[in-house]
């Protein structure tokens, strides 16, 4: 081991003392990525973290010719891995290009990499992206590379609290002009302008509308909203992703007798809505207080379908 890394892994050790001991507050969240220790699966090798660099002119910098995945690991087990890697190698040939490893070396790549890093409950990056050989818009000459790596993560949000969302000004863009059904980095260009003008107003989210005006989603995570009569309402993915979390509520939704109703909404009709949610990898199931002028109750429907998707990918712990 290098004199970085053990400085590395000493100055970790601190951040965990501290904020476990004194503060009890994870200030792990707050060591810069590239300042962590570990191993990071690149190109089919195990590299040292500090060593996972790419070329400051590679083409999936400049021209977001990049796609990846955000995966969940709960209690060791990394929850619906399968689905999450078809959809990277969807999104991968939407851009135009081919990931030079079968999906089932990149499901055991991600096995090994949430083992070996000792994950319990974290977070996984896989990621894809167009190299440097090639500095133009063309770039079909560019090598394809593939990153994982694993970290110890916890909740996204306060799911027991509900968080406020803003209106975004920026709108997801109609699907004829760019590959929405992706998680594509350049798609989510937009949603950090629109989080990062929802903190400063003070709130923790935002709403983005597509183009036509509709409710979409937040900015990483859909939406679900429960009227009077005890219904789940959501936006049709039709410009915007259909995510696995999403698919697993309204699984689990129908298999409570609870009717899932998919359709356009317009932002006024949250006037008739009394519950709302967001959903996601990251997000899980987290519910909402208030979007814009808007507010909701975190009842007892939305609790009750955090706890089951809590039981739902704590399998292990569940049974």
């Amino acid at each position: 081991m290098c004199i970085r890394d053990s400085v590395d892994i000493f100055y970790q050790q601190i951040y965990f003392f501290v904020s476990k001991k004194l503060f009890n507050f994870n200030l792990m969240e707050t060591i810069p990525y590239d300042k962590r220790s570990g191993k990071i699966w690149f190109n089919g090798e195990l590299v040292d973290w500090n060593k996972a660099n790419v070329h400051l002119l590679s083409h999936g910098l400049h021209y977001a010719s990049c796609v990846f995945e955000g995966e969940r690991v709960y209690d060791g087990e990394i929850f619906k891995l399968e689905e999450h890697t078809e959809r990277l190698f969807h999104s991968a040939s939407r851009m135009g290009f081919k990931i030079p490893y079968s999906q089932e070396v990149l499901n055991k790549a991600t096995k090994d990499i949430v083992a070996i890093q000792k994950i319990k409950n974290g977070y996984v990056r896989p990621i894809a992206w167009r190299g440097s050989e090639m500095m133009a818009i063309s770039a079909q000459q560019t090598k394809i590379n593939v990153a994982i790596a694993a970290w110890e993560w916890g909740p996204y949000y306060d799911i027991n609290k509900g968080i406020r969302l803003n209106i975004s000004k920026w709108k997801r863009p109609a699907p004829d002009t760019i590959p929405w059904d992706t998680k594509a980095s350049g798609l989510y260009m937009i949603c950090t302008l629109s989080k990062h003008e929802a903190e400063q107003q003070g709130f923790t989210d935002s709403m983005m509308l597509d183009y036509q005006g509709n409710i979409a989603e937040a900015t990483g995570a859909n939406i679900f909203f429960k009227n009077k009569s005890g219904e789940l309402h959501t936006p049709t993915p039709d410009s915007f992703l259909n995510g696995i979390t999403r698919r697993c509520i309204i699984d689990i939704a129908k298999s409570k007798g609870i009717k899932v109703v998919e359709r356009k909404i317009k932002p006024d009709e949250m006037v008739n809505f009394v519950g709302c949610f967001l959903t996601g990898t990251a997000a899980e199931v987290t519910p909402v207080s208030q979007i814009d002028k808007y507010k909701f109750t975190i009842c007892n429907v939305i609790k009750d379908l955090s706890e089951s998707y809590q039981a739902l990918v704590r399998k292990k712990t569940a049974a």
